[in-house]
């Protein structure tokens, strides 16, 4: 499990959330049996979208994060809910790529800058929020405060961390977002940019034993914050085999009439890789429902 923890300034002008997310990302390791750079880029993926669903108002509400920018690791998708919890997936999860000069993993490189960011946000109305701009680095959380300066013309800043040990294991994983409201005051805005400059990483940290609130109190020092939310969030994916067959009837009857011609039709969840099969009878039974 992870934890996310929302502080906001005594003056209500700055918010920012912060997550301790190591075990989710290892979670996302084991399930897309991911390189060391593709741990982090969906790991990072993981956590920004994490933070941004996290902000949504109502509990059935969800966002859908999309990262296309036409490197190896091709197209990345997250989804949170509106408590944080979390699932992903990525259309190559093995990448191999030389180390950057200072010996990082070159997320940028593997993510590719020749594409765009989506954000999809399920608000319960009859239509969804959809915004777009253009990747400006690939690294993911300059790419989250870009769109949310564009898109949604919210001042942000976004840092997001995933520390890989030699094994592939995860060894940190998490990141912040602070968000200013338009009323924030100069003062408020030259506290949150001396805070930014002097933080290290967030994966150095999380390895000095600082927890999501530390975190989160430590980008907001010298405002006065409290504390507003404190949660348990987790990996988490709502497949499930009536789910599916719904997928499986949404199918146009020249596709399923196609399916019903094998004894087992296998779907398997991109999410969290589990496998739900239907025999050809079952198949059989869709179409016929179809046709009624």
């Amino acid at each position: 499990m992870g934890r996310i923890v929302r502080t906001i300034s005594a003056d209500a002008a700055v918010v920012c959330s912060a997550i301790e997310g190591t075990d989710i990302v290892g979670e996302i390791e084991r399930i897309h049996k991911t390189s060391a750079v593709v741990t982090a880029a969906l790991g990072r993926l993981a956590m920004g979208t994490s933070l941004i669903g996290f902000g949504l108002k109502d509990k059935d509400d969800s966002v859908t994060v999309r990262i296309n920018g036409s490197g190896p690791v091709g197209s990345l998708v997250a989804v949170s809910d509106s408590m944080g919890n979390v699932k992903c997936t990525c259309d190559e999860p093995v990448v191999e790529l030389p180390l950057k000069p200072n010996g990082k993993l070159d997320v940028g490189a593997a993510v590719g800058t020749n594409g765009t960011i989506t954000v999809v946000k399920d608000l319960g109305l009859k239509e969804p929020y959809v915004g777009q701009t253009e990747l400006i680095s690939g690294e993911i959380a300059e790419d989250i405060t870009n769109y949310f300066a564009v898109s949604e013309q919210t001042p942000t800043v976004c840092a997001l961390g995933v520390l890989v040990n030699p094994d592939l294991t995860v060894k940190a994983a998490g990141g912040f977002i602070i968000q200013l409201l338009p009323f924030a005051s100069d003062e408020c805005i030259d506290a949150i940019e001396k805070n930014i400059a002097a933080m290290s990483s967030v994966t150095k940290l999380l390895e000095d034993g600082m927890s999501a609130e530390d975190i989160a109190m430590l980008a907001l020092n010298g405002l006065d914050p409290n504390v507003l939310d404190d949660f348990e969030v987790n990996y988490h994916c709502g497949c499930s085999r009536e789910r599916t067959e719904r997928i499986l009837y949404s199918l146009g009857k020249k596709e399923l009439n196609e399916l019903s011609e094998d004894e087992i039709t296998e779907v398997k969840c991109h999410f969290c890789g589990k496998a739900y099969r239907f025999t050809r009878d079952e198949i059989v039974s869709l179409v016929e429902k179809k046709n009624s």
